[in-house]
């Protein structure tokens, strides 16, 4: 068994008197794929937030490779080795896919903007650095025949997988994917699990947060179920399958286990 990557306890944030997640703990090993997953209003985009410092916790800890995130600010948190992706596209549509998944390396906090602006202090290498390691992210989500197009043109298959090799291009140690496959169709959607998957195999450990259950089913080594903010259920798909509370929280559902 992996090593525990992140270690989350306690975890608890209220709002205006509702605990969205509350006294949530898990372990994320390294090197695999773990899905958060559960009905509308679980807390899982806000177990991501408190993960990122978008929002504070109330309590809990969350460390990863040692270092406490909770008290961390963002930027400090990305540098550490955390990517993300979002539920709604956030691509600059005036910039090419190349130029949207560059801001993504200098996001992960390993150069300046200004710096390579400005074009002093060795810039010119440090941009070309940049340029190939999004180059390179592209490769890994299929789009590097994409590279000069602009960002406006791609339909929402594309501006998804833009979105994974952004994240990608940050080098992260751990990769945060909050519902990857949302507006995806079937033949998408697998291109998406293939890809999550490839991103894994490099060495990325993944934490997803998915409706699509065939998705979660096929390529997560380990589901945590959250119901109400509070965690209902963990272990490996086929567990989580045939678990009858599982099964309750999801009647009325869409999703099908």
């Amino acid at each position: 068994m992996s090593r525990p990557l992140l270690q989350v306890s306690g975890l608890t944030k209220t709002f205006g008197g509702l605990e969205a997640v509350s006294d949530v703990a898990f372990d994320v090993a390294e090197g695999s794929i773990k899905a958060l997953i559960g009905p509308n209003g679980a807390g899982k985009t806000t177990i991501f937030n408190l993960l990122t410092s978008v929002i504070p916790a109330d309590s809990g800890s969350a460390r990863f490779n040692g270092h406490e995130l909770l008290r961390m600010p963002t930027h400090r948190i990305a540098a550490l080795g955390i990517g993300r992706t979002f539920q709604t596209s956030l691509l600059f549509d005036q910039m090419t896919v190349l130029e949207n998944v560059m801001v993504g390396h200098h996001l992960g906090g390993r150069s300046s903007m200004l710096t390579a602006a400005l074009g002093i202090l060795g810039a010119r290498a440090e941009e070309r650095e940049c340029r190939a390691l999004a180059m390179r992210a592209l490769e890994q989500a299929g789009l590097a025949d994409l590279a000069g197009r602009p960002a406006s043109e791609l339909p929402i298959g594309q501006r998804r997988l833009v979105e994974v090799a952004r994240a990608l291009a940050s080098e992260p140690k751990l990769l945060l994917m909050d519902e990857p496959a949302a507006g995806l169709n079937m033949r998408e959607t697998d291109r998406m699990g293939e890809i999550i998957q490839r991103t894994r195999d490099g060495g990325v450990t993944v934490l997803l947060v998915e409706h699509d259950m065939s998705l979660v089913m096929s390529i997560s080594e380990e589901i945590l179920v959250l119901d109400g903010g509070r965690r209902l259920a963990e272990g490996p798909p086929e567990q989580i399958r045939h678990d009858e509370r599982v099964l309750a929280a999801y009647l009325g559902e869409e999703a099908e286990l």
